[in-house]
């Protein structure tokens, strides 16, 4: 029996699944239980008639079935999301934008600053979360207005419906314990990280683009990236995880002091994080505008966006950094 109707929901939960390909991470993304979202994609096999993922214990893959439904599933919840978007109601240019910073300290709470003063009209919401992968769920939700991260590590299909505006070449660093051999140093080159274990966010379902960019910077220099781990929240338990583990953490040059711990600036190239202003694609708000502005105008005045010489960045970041929504 031809399937009558289905619902967006369903659509939006094998998307989720489809992009992650872990049940886990895609209820996540969707902020709702694990179960709840199995019981979704159960039921949508159902109305379909067809088998749309392959499970086994140690991964998911997409049937042929499933790649099949893949682009019409993407066109569907794009047109509801146009169709929603054109009879938002006029009044919701009044409701707070919520806009991630990440965290306390970094430029982007400097680029939220002048917003607001370019735009006192407009409630501008500061959310302190990190991880660019999780964000884009939630600006693709509604549910998040705007955030900041590494726009060339999000999934293609992902950076197709949100648009992006260039921030800053960030110069990367490691964090270190203050009785490391090589805190003792006032840079640390990047070949002396060989032999080392990195933190760099492995296993963190928000952060995998972080990750990667630790991957590729690695890549035939020796050093490894530590497993995935809990998420240390708060000062002390960072101290404690720190004193544990003793393992460098790789960060940008702007990562907030931490007891027990050193900030060192990574050189011999100077690694760049690439950091971009990120919204959801036709989506128009005069708070947007106003960090746009404010980003535009900090960029320039500071220089975020001159790119040192012997600064290092992959292939795919520089040309996304090239250009612009």
């Amino acid at each position: 029996m031809s399937p009558k109707n289905v619902e967006p929901r369903l659509l939006r939960a094998f998307l989720a699944v489809a992009d992650e390909l872990h049940f886990t991470r895609a209820a996540a993304r969707l902020y709702v239980a694990q179960q709840a979202l199995s019981r979704d994609i159960r039921r949508l096999e159902r109305e379909l008639g067809v088998e749309l993922f392959g499970r086994t214990t140690r991964q998911v893959t997409l049937t042929a079935d499933g790649a099949r439904l893949l682009p019409h599933a993407r066109r569907a919840i794009e047109a509801q999301d146009e169709l929603l978007a054109a009879f938002a109601r006029p009044a919701a240019e009044d409701r707070p934008l919520l806009v991630d910073v990440n965290s306390p300290g970094l430029v982007t709470e400097q680029v939220l600053a002048r917003a607001r003063e370019l735009a006192p009209g407009c409630e501008l919401m500061a959310r302190y979360e990190s991880g660019l992968t999780g964000a884009a769920a939630e600006l693709l939700a509604g549910r998040l207005d705007l955030s900041f991260g590494r726009f060339a590590g999000l999934d293609p299909a992902v950076r197709a419906r949100l648009a992006q505006q260039p921030l800053r070449y960030e110069p990367m660093a490691v964090v270190l314990p203050d009785d490391h051999p090589l805190a003792a140093l006032d840079a640390v080159p990047l070949d002396r990280l060989a032999g080392e274990t990195v933190y760099a966010g492995a296993g963190n379902p928000r952060t995998p683009e972080w990750t990667d960019l630790a991957r590729q910077l690695f890549a035939g220099r020796g050093i490894d990236i530590a497993p995935p781990a809990p998420l240390a929240i708060g000062k002390e338990e960072f101290r404690r995880i720190m004193t544990k583990y003793r393992n460098p953490v790789l960060t940008g040059v702007d990562f907030p002091a931490m007891p027990g711990a050193v900030l060192r600036p990574l050189v011999d190239p100077v690694p760049l994080s690439p950091l971009s202003l990120v919204w959801r694609k036709g989506r128009k708000h005069p708070g947007i505008a106003a960090v746009r502005a404010a980003a535009a105008e900090l960029a320039e005045q500071n220089g975020w966006l001159r790119r040192p010489e012997n600064g290092w960045i992959p292939a795919t970041d520089a040309l996304i950094m090239m250009t612009r929504d």
